[in-house]
């Protein structure tokens, strides 16, 4: 469903929806969900060169925190129960998807990949959280989700390739 960008522009009316739309990424047209993931990688990269898996672990949890409550403030704003340009969750779970990967061009494509797979065909327990979990923690918990599936493999593709 195409989003209504009246009820969000501009991104940066209020901090809420500034957080919930990335910055305004979740109104651009297409997949927004797939720019909010790959707009996460260069931040991914910097925070594990860096602060290593430690650091991007506690980057996803303070992004998933903020998330819950930009996601759920922005919610009650536009009455909507899962607004398409809320993709914040996205940003959470591709960070958690790379907290295996080491600072190397393929496995952070292969995190990329394998999270918008995991986050599009939303494998069980990912489908169910999608359907019952509700309000803020709700559209959060379903990316972080995706983003254990994709980090598991992930894992498994450098245990076997690097």
């Amino acid at each position: 469903m195409p989003v209504d960008a009246r009820a969000y522009s501009p991104a940066w009316r209020d901090a809420p929806t500034f957080v919930a739309t990335v910055g305004g990424i979740g109104l651009l047209p297409g997949a927004p969900g797939s720019w909010a993931s790959l707009a996460a990688l260069p931040a991914a990269w910097l925070l594990l060169e860096h602060f290593g898996p430690w650091g991007l672990g506690a980057a996803a949890i303070g992004v998933f925190a903020l998330g819950w409550w930009a996601s759920a403030s922005v919610m009650r704003r536009t009455g909507d129960d899962d607004p398409g340009a809320i993709v914040v969750d996205e940003v959470a779970g591709q960070l958690a998807a790379l907290l295996p990967a080491a600072v190397e061009f393929w496995q952070f494509a292969l995190g990329f990949v394998l999270f918008r797979i995991a986050d599009i065909f939303k494998p069980w327990p990912t489908s169910w959280a999608d359907r019952k979990l509700k309000g803020g923690f709700g559209v959060m918990a379903d990316d972080a989700l995706a983003g254990v599936y994709a980090l598991a493999g992930v894992w498994l593709a450098r245990g076997v390739l690097a």
